[in-house]
């Protein structure tokens, strides 16, 4: 089976491949020139998911499966949450949101820098609709670390390895990150319900991340 993967981020790309393998699905991504931005407009992850798979499901007549994801921080109450990829401004780099999201914490305590990554992976297909959530937390450090990852791997230290996630390989970060949790619980449902079947007997899933 063939997945339409509705991002332009090549990172995210590359770990939801890794992540959903097992499933013996192809992914692929979208053109440079199309983008899911103007669907995202729900106050949570989980809404945000289902409203693209829920979109892309009319569009195509297809299955879909949808991810929405960003970083909450405690200081800042929660912030920058679903509008992670926005933070610096619309055409803003991951360079860009790391330097605000650093500035803004600049004065804020070791002790106090706790945040989390979120993921809410959605599946909607012809008989219905979940939606599987997974979250990893971590510490902002006070300076970037690592050249792997992108958003905002490199200052998101997770303690279980003590590296940040710009430090950890694509499959360390896989097995430990909040999107590689909320894949692999939507892929252990799918496994174990009757909709893998149903899915496997069309053409393909389109599956839309951003």
């Amino acid at each position: 089976m063939h997945i339409l993967l509705a991002t332009t981020n090549q990172g995210k790309l590359a770990e939801l491949r890794q992540i959903i393998g097992g499933l013996a699905l192809k992914v692929v991504g979208l053109r440079d020139c199309e983008s899911t931005e103007e669907i995202e407009i729900a106050p949570t992850f989980a809404e945000n998911a289902l409203l693209k798979a829920r979109y892309y499901h009319r569009l195509r007549g297809l299955p879909v499966i949808a991810d929405d994801s960003g970083l909450e921080v405690d200081a800042l109450a929660g912030a920058p949450g679903v509008r992670s990829a926005r933070y610096a401004g619309p055409d803003s780099s991951d360079a860009d949101r790391v330097s605000r999201l650093l500035a803004e914490m600049k004065d804020v305590p070791p002790e106090c820098r706790r945040a989390r990554f979120v993921c809410a992976a959605a599946i909607a297909w012809g008989g219905g609709e979940k939606v599987f959530l997974g979250e990893v937390a971590g510490v902002i450090t006070s300076s970037p670390r690592g050249q792997n990852g992108f958003g905002f791997d490199p200052v998101f230290f997770y303690e279980g390895l003590g590296k940040t996630f710009a430090q950890l390989t694509q499959s360390e970060k896989a097995e430990v990150s909040h999107r590689g949790r909320a894949f692999r619980r939507l892929g252990a449902w799918l496994n174990e319900s009757r909709v893998l079947d149903t899915l496997r007997s069309g053409d393909r899933i389109v599956t839309t991340a951003d």
